[in-house]
């Protein structure tokens, strides 16, 4: 019980919860550059408001992980653009302003005048490229089959993404590869693909020397740059939204260019690149610290809420998984569904599984857990029906015959013989936590992904090990740790 109410304190200390904390304007981003530094101008402008506490909930993941968290209240505004919105929430990009206003007002959201710039969708080649195939329309790629594309996996699921753009061009011939979008940067940079999406400010055009296909029979709506919030907090909040509402048409597309290379080229965080934007300091170059420092700097900002989440995500596990094995080694039937059942979750992406969990828990660390959670009950409740189907029937029949209970059975013979299958099944799940806790940061989880996120987006391969050692490093730890347990506790270890 102790630990139990141990576990439970820290739920309370990760603030776990799914709706936004009174007295705080939450403000989202999405998992790219420019909707960070988005989030962070209009975080920095809504603070000096001075109305109350402000907070960047940043990386969240797509538009449609963001937008759910906006309806449920665990963010109260975001960056978004035009034809995002129209696209999810209308499902044509094509549809006018005022469908759109009504819409966003069926749900408790509206929008502001648009910042000033319009990031849209395009194709982008190697200028080299592009010039030896000839290649300076989209109408032109059908034909050249033999054109490598790398598509970011939110363009490929979009109607205004791939599947309506391989129908207007007829490039049903293509089968592009899938991958996240900085990692479509650097499959162009290294000649592992021909063509990628791009948005239209992105630096990285100008960085890798990529020409936009003209889109000459139009198929890409407006992506008008605007911010979509919650009525009632912009009613919570009315000074806050007066300054925000200020920055509209106050950033162009050539603005927002250079502060998408102050990022991905310079190394500035996105919020020396909204306080330079707004006045407040200079901007200058980065003071890039060493790979060493930087992993003890992510050790000491995001290693202790990795660490919780892992923890009580197996906790709870052990304390779901354990009984699940020993009512599936009871009865064959309800045990084989049961177990079945979290086999089935078991096969389910991880990153699906938080997206599936954001509606109904919000954004954070509580969702994450969850997804943890289900993840580690298959092989800790698999190990107990292995753990306990492996006691041989003489000894079992011989505890019966010295007078024990099937409790007393259970807790003084069987589960101490099967505890080294247990264990194993537990280390198992907890190693499998620490790894799968990394993409909890793309739903606003914290941990060790934050960095691995933003590297993934720069293409900043420092930042990316700033993660990704610390959680390696923490896998072994975990191991080491059963291994001690399992010489200390489990007869015969030794």
């Amino acid at each position: 019980m102790r630990w139990a109410y141990a576990a439970l304190s820290l739920v309370a200390w990760l603030g776990l919860t799914a709706t936004a904390q009174a007295g705080t304007l939450r403000i989202g981003s999405k998992r790219f550059t420019e909707s960070m530094i988005l989030a962070e101008i209009v975080a920095r402008a809504a603070r000096a408001a001075g109305e109350g506490r402000v907070e960047h909930v940043e990386g969240l993941g797509g538009t449609a992980i963001v937008l759910a968290a906006l309806e449920d209240g665990a963010i109260d505004l975001y960056p978004e653009y035009s034809g995002s919105l129209k696209e999810s929430l209308l499902h044509d990009v094509r549809a006018g302003d005022a469908d759109l206003a009504r819409a966003l007002s069926g749900v408790g959201l509206g929008i502001t005048a648009s910042l000033g710039f319009e990031n849209a969708y395009a194709l982008g080649m190697k200028r080299e490229r592009a010039l030896a195939l000839h290649v300076t329309r989209l109408s032109d790629l059908a034909a050249h089959t033999n054109v490598r594309i790398a598509l970011s996996n939110e363009f490929v699921g979009r109607s205004d993404g791939w599947s309506g753009l391989r129908a207007a061009y007829g490039l049903e011939a293509f089968a592009p590869r899938g991958m996240d979008h900085g990692l479509a940067y650097v499959a162009i940079q290294d000649g592992a693909a021909d063509v990628t999406d791009a948005y239209t400010t992105d630096a990285a055009l100008a960085r890798l020397d990529l020409v936009t296909l003209d889109d000459d029979r139009h198929f890409f709506p407006s992506y008008r740059a605007i911010i979509v919030y919650r009525l009632a907090a912009r009613s919570s909040f009315p000074r806050s939204f007066a300054a925000i509402e200020a920055l509209a048409g106050r950033i162009d597309a050539p603005t927002m260019t250079r502060l998408n290379a102050e990022a991905e080229v310079r190394r500035l965080a996105p919020a020396d690149i909204a306080a330079g934007f707004l006045g407040a300091v200079p901007s200058g170059p980065a003071n890039r610290p060493s790979l060493l420092r930087g992993i003890g700097d992510v050790i000491v900002l995001h290693g202790p809420r990795h660490v919780v989440l892992v923890f009580l995500a197996t906790f709870f596990a052990v304390l779901a998984g354990v009984p699940l094995g020993v009512l599936a080694a009871r009865s064959r039937v309800g045990g084989g569904i049961l177990l079945s059942a979290a086999g089935l979750v078991q096969t389910i992406p991880s990153l699906a599984l938080l997206c599936f969990a954001v509606p109904l828990l919000g954004v954070g660390a509580l969702p994450a857990m969850v997804a943890l959670f289900v993840y580690g009950l298959l092989p800790i409740a698999g190990n107990t029906l292995a753990g306990l189907r492996g006691i041989p029937l003489t000894l079992r029949e011989a505890a019966a015959a010295l007078g024990l209970s099937p409790l007393d059975l259970l807790l003084r013979v069987e589960l101490p013989m099967a505890a080294p299958v247990i264990l194993t099944g537990i280390k198992t799940a907890a190693i499998t936590a620490v790894g799968t806790a990394t993409i909890a940061a793309f739903i606003g989880a914290g941990g060790f992904g934050e960095p691995i996120s933003t590297g993934l987006n720069l293409n900043d391969t420092q930042m990316i090990l700033e993660g990704a050692v610390p959680a390696a490093l923490l896998a072994l730890l975990v191991q080491g740790a059963f291994a001690v347990i399992e010489r200390r506790m489990v007869p015969g270890a030794r």
